[in-house]
């Protein structure tokens, strides 16, 4: 029998686990809540009895035990308020603190995701929509309190009179559904905020991130004008956001002081027939007044719950996506001389493409155009799932789609471009595979022509490095990177660009340090030179003079592979393209 497949998450059906999850404190929060609105609707109640039955009278004992009960009243109401907002606000906190665990969980899932959302976008969903969508747990405590609170109001004025207690029962009820017409509304306005406040971020983080290769070609302005677009539409939609709520909250607090000048006058013409007394008259005046919070609370929490939805739809979104791959179930191959294999692979720009990395060999791959080399690069990372693309893509004879991702990992490392630093030292961004042997990181420092970077500090590789390696020049943190990338000593290592941050001096000795380090064994001389593959995606004459062969791609075809040397002298493109 099949097993049924979990609905998909929505904003819904997020909102309601949120509320599920901690239906503990959430339980004991709207009891404790709702008494404390219910004893603020007795106060008036208290109030009339204590004018009609003690001071009217004159009974100084009957006043007496009516103030000692009303200081009672005032104790119950003020300490169920304390506990019971202590509970819903530690839920909320938790709450928040678990979506954001599950938010970045996603992000970093090593099947990847696709949500189509860049990294700034996620860490705004991360911090902000996560804490306004923990916030249904606040919205539903105090709209029940708040019913609580009309509840017991209504009761009361029932008793005294039943055309009034009639009219607050249906007239609440009707303003509430009034002023919920205007949600939508507000709903769209603030995810439409949300939105834009997210893609800016993504587009700050963005900029700071690449403002050094920016400056380097002078397109800092450029940059600059964009941001500043993308900051003058987030302010635009912010403030019709914010118009939205405004009146939302004006109409809800018109609302309910015309409602309250309705009850109050009815209770006045009454009192002035004889109708009521007056202690039922300060009653009613006083639930008339009081009546009015919680018709606002409730008004707060259709404006809460509006921008609630649209911060949960962000969420779920991202916590329902589905993986970018689906890992196969085989394990790596055994140990055994590295090769990878492309065979008549489509993908992207990419066209038939059929190309072979043999064991021992330094394969050079120059592609004319950058989504080429792209669309290459995450076909052999793993993380274009095998629906996405036509041909085959083996690693030592196993296809990628079959192998799970650790299996892969195990035999492949595809070092990107942009290189990663993590807040930390030197040591801990060199060592970042277990068990890792720390012997092995001079030799990989020596390769990558890093050692410099060590000796300038005295603390060497315990010297510290600021988040994404900020504290590092560009060509610093791309030989960090590099040197770490070969500290690991994959079987098969796939370089993007290795060398476009440093100068030509510190590049011929880089790429003769990895041509040596891979192929020389001069990091784990253990290993035989011809077991380990490399592949370099580059343009460097230094690197591409040092390859085995070197494979050329044009409009997403393989047009050529020989040695440098060869295609340098007939290969006129080939020429123009890589000489400098």
């Amino acid at each position: 029998m099949p097993v049924p497949r979990p609905a998909p998450l929505t904003a819904a059906r997020l909102l309601w686990r949120t509320l599920r999850r901690h239906r503990g404190r959430l339980t004991a929060g709207v009891v404790l809540l709702s008494l404390h609105q219910a004893a603020e609707a007795a106060v008036p109640l208290a109030i009339g009895l204590i004018v009609e039955q003690a001071v009217a009278t004159g009974d100084w004992t009957a006043l007496a035990v009516s103030v000692a009960a009303l200081a009672a009243l005032f104790t119950v109401l003020t300490f169920a308020w304390r506990f019971g907002a202590r509970l819903t606000e530690t839920a909320v906190h938790r709450e928040t603190h678990q979506l954001r665990v599950e938010v970045a969980g996603r992000a970093l899932d090593p099947r990847g995701h696709r949500t189509g959302l860049r990294s700034g976008e996620l860490l705004a969903i991360a911090a902000a929509d996560a804490e306004r969508t923990a916030l249904i747990i606040r919205a539903a405590t105090v709209a029940v309190a708040a019913v609580a609170a009309l509840t017991v109001s209504s009761v009361v004025l029932l008793t005294i009179d039943v055309p009034l207690g009639l009219g607050v029962l249906l007239g609440v009820p009707a303003l509430v559904l009034a002023l919920q017409a205007l949600a939508p509304v507000v709903t769209r306005r603030t995810g439409a905020q949300q939105a834009a406040a997210g893609a800016t971020t993504a587009l700050a983080t963005d900029l700071i991130d690449g403002l050094r290769a920016l400056r380097g070609f002078g397109a800092q302005h450029n940059a600059a004008r964009r941001y500043r677009e993308s900051s003058r539409h987030t302010l635009q939609v912010t403030l019709r956001a914010t118009t939205m709520a405004g009146v939302y909250q004006g109409i809800t607090a018109g609302a309910s002081g015309l409602f309250l000048a309705g009850v109050a006058g009815a209770a006045g013409a009454m009192a002035v027939r004889g109708r009521i007394g007056v202690g039922e008259f300060i009653t009613v005046v006083g639930l008339a007044q009081f009546i009015a919070e919680p018709v606002r609370a409730l008004g707060f929490c259709g404006q809460l719950a509006a921008a609630v939805r649209a911060s949960a739809a962000r969420v779920a979104r991202v916590l329902a996506a589905p993986p970018a791959v689906l890992p196969g179930q085989r394990p790596a191959p055994r140990p055994q001389p590295a090769r990878l294999a492309l065979t008549g692979v489509s993908y992207r720009s990419l066209r038939d493409v059929d190309l072979r990395l043999a064991a021992g060999e330094l394969l050079a791959v120059v592609a004319y155009e950058p989504r080429d080399a792209e669309a290459l690069l995450d076909l052999l990372r793993g993380a274009v799932p095998a629906e996405d693309h036509r041909g085959t893509v083996a690693v030592d004879g196993v296809p990628v789609a079959e192998l799970t991702l650790d299996g892969l990992r195990e035999r492949v490392l595809v070092e990107p471009h942009d290189t990663a630093l993590f807040a930390g030292t030197l040591r801990s961004n060199l060592l970042v595979r277990p068990g890792q042997a720390a012997e092995t990181l001079p030799a990989a420092i020596g390769a990558a022509s890093a050692d410099d970077i060590v000796a300038a500090h005295p603390a060497g590789l315990d010297h510290p490095v600021t988040d994404r390696g900020a504290s590092l020049s560009g060509g610093q943190r791309q030989r960090i990177g590099l040197a770490r990338a070969l500290a690991a000593d994959p079987p098969i290592l796939v370089l993007h660009d290795p060398t476009t941050a440093v100068d030509a001096t510190t590049e011929e000795r880089l790429a003769a340090g990895l041509r040596a380090a891979r192929h020389g064994r001069t990091v784990d001389p253990a290993v035989a030179a011809e077991a380990w593959a490399t592949l370099v995606v580059t343009s460097s004459p230094a690197l591409l003079s040092r390859a085995d062969r070197v494979c050329v791609l044009a409009a997403g075809r393989v047009v050529g592979a020989a040695p440098h040397h060869d295609l340098v002298r007939t290969d006129p493109t080939y020429r123009a393209a890589v000489l400098r």
